[in-house]
């Protein structure tokens, strides 16, 4: 698995807003605001949809990440990800790996190499 994986298990490397920031793309950040507004019934500009991946402490991180409960656990319990917690799988996950399959897959995976 050579990809950018979130705590979680969602692939960063996939998400508008990481790759508007490593590719410095001003187009795809206005495409995804109005994406993103529409889809989430949200006021997304597009100066917020940047990026550096969940597990990033430098970079920009967009809204949600800023305040994912899922992000804020592991690294609170200093944890590369959801995938080497002895508690896994746990509700916090239920809900998103509902909406994001590919998440629990790449957790699976990640848990199968650790």
């Amino acid at each position: 698995m050579n990809t950018k994986i979130a705590m979680c298990g969602i692939n960063c490397g996939e998400c508008p807003a990481f790759i508007a920031v490593k590719n410095d793309d001003n187009e795809l950040r206005i495409k995804t605001a109005v994406e993103w507004s529409t889809a989430y019934n949200a006021s997304i500009s597009p100066e917020m949809v940047n990026c550096a991946g969940c597990l990033s402490d430098a970079g920009p991180l967009f809204g949600h990440c800023l305040q994912c409960e899922i992000r804020k656990c592991a690294r609170d319990a200093s944890l590369s990800g959801c995938a080497v917690c002895v508690d896994y799988p746990c509700g916090k996950l239920a809900e998103l790996f509902n909406h994001a399959p590919e998440a629990r897959k790449n957790c699976e995976e990640l848990r199968k190499r650790s």
